[in-house]
């Protein structure tokens, strides 16, 4: 995703000169504010109105950005329990593996079979820079490593254990393992990580990150039993919907809350954000918990 950065209105304004003559002013904002650029791939969001105007779109991508190699049209939304993208090629090579540079760390990612975000990179570091150091980390949904590796580069933590049901995704994690050299210090699980947690996890965390909005809520009984006893933090996401008279953030502090209380948990909620948007009236939160057993 391009961020309104000076640099990235100057690729903006580029794709739109590229676009003239071939779609009209208004088509124009829709097709160049959702894209996603994850190393050398382009991921473009094409409305059917503007299908028939992809490859337009593609090529104009590509010439803005000169490292791109290959355009994806994402035909639906991220689904299934794995959280894929529907994908269809468009432009260039006709490859989905590329590898992603972000904050020092390299992430090699097929972008069919596991879910990949660089809209999330804010967030990756903004949690790393609390880490203390010694501390054990459970990342209870944990993709191809990102969250994990960002924080084993750029804290002084003692071991990340990074658990992801997707077999596919468990590979890729293995291999950015390899490539940032954090081996030993980010322990890949593949399978379930309620049951991950059950079988040998309890009581060993100080730190959980729970970065899949969809489950998040189902599984906070478990992050909380990772934890060790006295206290430790909980970084939540979830998604919700918020009418414009409505905080989506109030609505996700108080649904969690409302759950801790019920499970007679005490805690305390410092800081909660807006992550991003992600349809209309539809928001991703973070909610960071620092739950007291």
């Amino acid at each position: 995703m391009l961020n309104d950065t000076p640099k990235a209105l100057a690729m903006k304004s580029s794709l739109k000169t590229f676009l003239v003559g071939t779609l009209s002013k208004e088509e124009i904002v829709t097709a160049y504010k959702s894209y996603d650029m994850i190393g050398d791939i382009a991921i473009i969001r094409v409305p059917e109105s503007l299908h028939k105007h992809s490859q337009a779109i593609a090529e104009a991508v590509m010439k803005t950005h000169k490292h791109v190699k290959a355009v994806w049209r994402q035909t639906g939304p991220v689904s299934g329990n794995l959280r894929l993208r529907t994908l269809e090629w468009v432009a260039g090579e006709r490859r989905t593996e590329t590898i992603h540079k972000e904050y020092g760390c390299v992430f090699k990612v097929d972008l069919v079979h596991c879910y990949f975000s660089p809209r999330l990179s804010y967030e990756r570091m903004r949690i790393a820079k609390q880490v203390r150091g010694g501390e054990v980390i459970v990342n209870m949904f944990a993709g191809v490593g990102c969250y994990s590796l960002i924080i084993a580069k750029h804290s002084e933590a003692n071991r990340i254990y990074s658990i992801d049901v997707n077999p596919k995704s468990i590979e890729y994690m293995l291999e950015n393992i390899r490539l940032n050299k954090v081996e030993g210090k980010v322990i890949p699980l593949q399978g379930d990580s309620k049951q991950i947690i059950q079988e040998g996890l309890q009581n060993i965390a100080e730190r959980v990150l729970m970065p899949l909005p969809e489950l998040a809520y189902e599984y906070l009984d478990y992050a909380l039993a990772t934890l060790k006893p006295n206290e430790g933090w909980i970084h939540y996401y979830d998604f919700t919907h918020a009418d414009k008279e409505e905080s989506p953030i109030k609505k996700v502090e108080t649904k969690v809350s409302r759950k801790l209380r019920n499970l007679g948990i005490d805690f305390e909620i410092p800081f909660s954000r807006l992550v991003r948007t992600t349809g209309p009236n539809w928001h991703q939160i973070v909610v960071d918990i620092l739950a007291k057993k």
